[in-house]
């Protein structure tokens, strides 16, 4: 597949009392026809990663191009071929749905019908309504349906679920999945893991504004170490010693959270017998004991030390 979006070496430092480097020497290529996933913790780099990708911001250094164009010499060109929804979106909420859409459609040369992306993205029975008048779902829906109005090669989209209901996830997760089939390429920064793990075909994690890991969902759960966590919790809120918990079999690596131990392990049929028998051993009392599949929540933790969702 070829590649419609690449950086190079990018970097954004902001200058003032204490100089900030945001983004720090940061390299990625996005494939036609992918959905790629860029996640970090909050203040990782990731939100002035995407917004210099489409061109809202300029990097201090570095090379972008998106479908082989410069943001310095093709600007309206990439323009007329990217859709954009923000992390928030404010339209006029006087406007109705069907207007909001028709405004959005007069800033492109070739735009699609109103009535075609109305019913993609279930607004129909909406078209007369305010803005004002929406739900929170229907809402983020439009603001997605101005992003794909101008028929784009790729939708840039930054955290387009949070704060969502179920509900409003899975109808825009379907729009998106959609959107992809159709041949488009799709660049998503999220707060949840399920999100990435279900849209996502490959996935970088960004910390301290470099990427730190990059791959497949199940490439980067392999590089855990281990397929499968058995978690647990000793009486009395003690851990026990985490070297001992290490040297049982099959496990990769450990650590504690939440008055839990949390051990990566490939064979858990020879670890948790081995675990029982070493909490016998420290004459403590099993409070907790749970197995599950390892998850690319799992590998976040591991990476950077907290979950993606932690403020």
């Amino acid at each position: 597949m070829s590649v419609v979006v690449q950086c190079r070496d990018l970097r954004k430092t902001y200058e003032g009392k204490v100089k900030v480097e945001a983004v720090r020497g940061l390299s990625l290529e996005i494939r036609a026809g992918e959905c790629f996933g860029l996640l970090g913790p909050n203040g990782a780099g990731k939100t002035t990663t995407i917004e210099i990708l489409e061109g809202l911001l300029e990097p201090t250094s570095g090379e972008v191009t998106i479908l082989g164009c410069s943001w310095k010499t093709n600007a309206r060109a990439i323009r007329e071929q990217i859709g954009i929804s923000l992390q928030e979106t404010r339209l006029s909420e006087k406007l109705t749905v069907r207007e909001t859409i028709e405004l959005f459609a007069s800033f492109y040369r070739q735009p699609q019908p109103a009535e075609e992306v109305l019913a993609a993205l279930q607004l129909t029975e909406k078209s007369n309504a305010q803005v004002g008048d929406l739900s929170g779902g229907q809402k983020q829906r439009l603001a997605v349906a101005t992003a794909l109005v101008a028929s784009p090669k790729i939708l840039f989209l930054d955290e387009p679920t949070t704060g969502l209901d179920p509900q409003s996830r899975r109808q825009l997760w379907e729009i998106i999945r959609k959107f992809q089939q159709g041949g488009g390429t799709v660049l998503l920064t999220t707060h949840y893991m399920d999100e990435a793990e279900r849209l996502c075909d490959r996935i970088a994690i960004v910390d301290n504004g470099q990427i730190i890991a990059e791959g497949t969902p199940a490439e980067l759960i392999e590089k855990l170490g281990g397929h499968h966590m058995v978690e647990f919790a000793l009486s009395g809120n003690s851990h026990g010693d985490s070297t001992a918990w290490r040297s049982l079999p099959g496990v990769e690596s450990v650590r504690d959270e939440d008055g839990r131990v949390c051990l990566s392990v490939r064979e858990p049929h020879r670890t948790i017998p081995a675990l029982l028998e070493q909490v016998d051993r420290f004459s403590a009392q099993l409070e907790h004991l749970t197995t599950r599949q390892a998850s690319l929540e799992d590998v976040f933790v591991n990476l950077t030390g907290r979950h993606l969702r932690e403020e």
